[in-house]
């Protein structure tokens, strides 16, 4: 039961980490105007950032197997993206590259992260 607390509060600052960045994405935005190579570069960022944070993060909390953890958490974090994306969006839409992308970004930064910690 303690491990899947752990997995939780890690998730939740996981999210905290992608809010923040996506909110020095808006203020960017904002004040430069900058063009879309910039926002697609910043995104995948933000995907890579906050996976090597949770990654460090469970490693940390968990001690063993520590990038199986990471690949776990980033893993997690996709899926829920993906579930909120789908949601908001009625469905999935757009490239499946793209998707897969994302996944293999967020799952193998968690696994980094993991190992790092």
């Amino acid at each position: 039961m303690r491990k899947i607390g752990n997995v939780l509060k890690v998730l939740f600052l996981m999210y905290v980490v992608t809010l923040v960045l996506l909110l020095l994405l808006a203020l960017v935005m904002y004040k430069m105007e900058p063009g879309e190579m910039l926002f697609s570069v910043w995104l995948i960022a933000v995907y890579v950032i906050s996976g090597f944070f949770g990654g460090f993060l469970i490693g940390k909390c968990m001690k063993s197997q520590k990038f199986l953890w990471g690949i776990g958490v980033g893993t997690a974090y996709f899926g829920i993206l993906l579930v909120v994306s789908m949601l908001l969006h009625s469905g999935i839409h757009g490239d499946m590259t793209h998707l897969l992308t994302t996944f293999i970004l967020c799952a193998a930064s968690g696994t980094v992260g993991g190992m790092v910690s």
